[in-house]
């Protein structure tokens, strides 16, 4: 089993929210903070700690990765929480990321289908195994540049680590990933290059589309 976390999250004197609403908050994650609370005293500081400081009605839907940057929605009471729970388990919310991978990638769209097994001897880690969960991602190239390239990501499930892993199998990983990547992936990058920048659902409320879009701060 790996080491406990040394967690050093990010300041943010303002909150990163993008949209807030009755219904709901929409945020900008930053890379290095945590999702939810984590276990131990010291992994306490995360996302919906620092708004429920401010909004106490917030609640947890989805998580992102600790650092991967980008969109959360958060439901605010229950009764929301329940409907864009339903929404997300019937993937009916639509998800895009931006990444940067190592190497110049030479196809200009493509699907990884490997399934994800939790690698428990080396936990929080996850690897392809033939007894894994099925696992699809799409991925087409939105530029090339020197030895690396920029890519588009649409996770077709919602595996733990599921980009981070397909891309690395492709023999393209993710800049910055000290997990999967390789030590070409890690050099020159100061956090890792994944960020989930567009979100697009049925409002809780309204009933009407809604969609969001953050760049990334990478970039």
């Amino acid at each position: 089993m790996n080491a406990p976390l040394d967690y050093r999250p990010p300041a943010t004197d303002l909150l990163p929210v993008i949209h807030l609403d009755e219904a709901m908050i929409v945020v900008d994650k930053p890379s290095g903070l945590l999702s939810v609370p984590g276990r131990l005293p010291q992994h306490k500081d995360s996302m919906i700690s620092r708004l429920q400081a401010v909004y106490p009605d917030a609640l947890t839907v989805h998580r992102l990765d600790m650092d991967t940057s980008g969109l959360m929605v958060f439901a605010r009471g229950s009764k929301v929480h329940r409907t864009l729970s339903k929404a997300f388990e019937a993937k009916a919310v639509s998800k895009r990321y931006v990444a940067l991978v190592r190497g110049v990638v030479a196809d200009d769209e493509g699907e990884v289908d490997l399934p994800i097994l939790k690698d428990w001897p080396n936990r929080p880690k996850h690897m392809v195994h033939e007894d894994g969960k099925p696992s699809q991602t799409r991925w087409k190239v939105l530029e090339r540049l020197d030895e690396k390239t920029l890519v588009e990501l649409t996770p077709l499930t919602g595996r733990t680590h599921q980009l981070r892993i397909h891309m690395a199998e492709l023999g393209h990983g993710i800049l910055g990933d000290c997990w999967y990547g390789s030590p070409e992936s890690m050099a020159g990058a100061a956090r890792l290059c994944l960020h989930a920048a567009g979100l697009s659902f049925t409002h809780p409320a309204t009933g009407q589309m809604c969609s969001f879009e953050a760049d990334a701060s990478f970039m």
